[in-house]
């Protein structure tokens, strides 16, 4: 089964003045061809080390599964303690393969594996409640962090710490905290080593948003029974097609994705909405929010010039927020992108029965399922927005599987960095981010941070007469 691109109402002869042409594309035969090189290249020169995953983590695969096997008997919930890909990453797939309800499923209506829990913000109240929720004697703490100095993820590890070996004794604590991390350099891997950790590494040539596919992923998914070589396998026949087409954008699909999007930007459609017409897909759209705005919302290019160049990624769901942002991306500005992520055959059916057949207005959908329901409110939206103009496209996997989702994981990560080649820009780094982590270690007095500190106190105070 594999996914896929239909990227027609993108076009002008779909959608017309908005849209793009052939001949806009053929003009950007230079910078495509450029583009082509620089992945082929950086992959060759181990800089894009992601997409080798699919097919160099057989032991690391092995020991997972063989550490579940050991722990899921011991353990009522998983409890992920990270922030970024570290967390949403987990949660996109967990919410797409596994019940929608799962944490309330009974334990063997899970197959036996424990709850799963993630803990990706410090807002004082969430871990207070969470203790308050369950037994923290009966859930494995996964602390994940390449570098070991997350502010928020290792606060919080310290917190779990603490709590089970007041309870436990550092001997009990030690079988309940799980450490995914480098290999060699931070904090966490020398606290691991020092204090008897288990612990996962982190390929050190694999950033924070391209990590799912690493133990950061795979072991979450692992712990509530998902078919974690599945995922690989999916990323691989993605990869397989991208080799296979790599000088190709009309069949390359994640080539193509960037290109459409790139020559988008350049005429002010500065916002992609990512609108799955599944729940199943749901948190697809915050973990590509983080992939797509931190990686390509960037300041400078490669060559240091002011560029302020990326989209503002946008989060909606179908059929839900037809009813709260569709008329905007109707009638509203030309400065989005709406995708569509679809699903051929839905895991299950629900028929709606024929109670109110004397009422027109309610009487068409007896007998209809909601399979068909939303499939045909999504034709709609998409009818809609061509009418009017809108850039669309849709993603479709044929089912929801381990593999296609694989497909899909792989397939953001690629147009991704596609994308970062066409805007000329570092997709793999994020000063803004760290911007705003050294603020936070200078105001804490953080060593070596003075002259951050002495930076901001001297910046312009604020004016009372503004705060109302």
């Amino acid at each position: 089964m594999k996914m896929k691109m239909d990227f027609n109402n993108m076009l002008q002869s779909q959608i017309g003045e908005q849209g793009i042409t052939e001949e806009c594309i053929k003009k950007l035969a230079t910078p495509i061809a450029n583009a082509n090189k620089a992945m082929v290249d950086k992959r060759a020169a181990g800089k894009m080390a992601w997409r080798d995953l699919p097919y160099n983590q057989d032991q690391v695969v092995k020991d997972i599964v063989g550490y579940v096997e050991e722990m899921k008997n011991e353990i009522d919930a998983f409890v992920v303690l990270g922030i970024g890909g570290s967390a949403l990453g987990p949660l996109a797939v967990q919410q797409a393969l596994n019940h929608p309800f799962y944490n309330e499923l009974p334990r063997e209506k899970r197959g036996g594996y424990p709850k799963l829990y993630v803990l990706d913000n410090v807002d004082p109240e969430r871990l207070v409640y969470f203790f308050q929720t369950v037994d923290p004697t009966r859930c494995l703490f996964n602390v994940i962090s390449k570098s070991g100095s997350t502010s928020e993820t290792m606060s919080q590890f310290m917190i779990v710490q603490q709590l089970l070996e007041e309870k436990l004794g550092k001997e009990g604590a030690k079988k309940l905290i799980l450490c995914t991390t480098d290999a060699e350099s931070g904090n966490l891997i020398t606290i691991a080593k020092a204090e008897g950790y288990k612990y996962f590494i982190i390929p050190s040539a694999v950033g924070g948003r391209f990590s799912e596919l690493t133990p950061v992923g795979l072991i979450p998914a692992a712990f509530c029974g998902i078919d974690i070589k599945g995922l690989l396998e999916g990323a691989a026949q993605m990869d397989a097609i991208c080799k296979e087409h790599e000088n190709d954008v009309y069949k390359n699909p994640p080539h193509m994705y960037a290109l459409l999007h790139y020559i988008a930007m350049t005429s002010g459609k500065n916002i992609s909405v990512m609108m799955p017409y599944a729940d199943s897909l749901k948190f697809i759209s915050d973990w590509y929010a983080q992939l797509w705005a931190e990686s390509l919302g960037k300041k400078y290019d490669i060559n240091g010039k002011v560029v302020n160049v990326g989209q503002t990624p946008v989060k909606a769901l179908g059929a839900t927020d037809q009813h709260s942002q569709v008329q905007l991306y109707a009638e509203g500005p030309f400065d989005k992108i709406i995708v569509f992520l679809g699903v051929d055959e839905y895991r299950e059916t629900i028929t709606i029965p024929k109670t109110y057949s004397d009422m027109p207005s309610l009487g068409f959908l007896g007998g209809v399922t909601h399979n068909d329901l939303i499939k045909t409110e999504q034709a709609a939206t998409e009818y809609a927005l061509t009418k009017a103009g809108r850039m669309n496209m849709t993603l479709t996997l044929p089912k929801v599987t381990p593999q296609t989702l694989g497909q899909l994981l792989y397939f953001f990560e690629v147009a991704t960095a596609y994308a970062g080649e066409l805007l000329n820009i570092d997709a793999f780094d994020q000063p803004g981010v760290e911007e705003g982590k050294n603020a936070t270690y200078a105001m804490f007095g953080r060593p070596g941070y003075d002259a951050k500190k002495a930076e901001m106190d001297a910046a312009p105070a604020k004016d009372d007469k503004y705060v109302i």
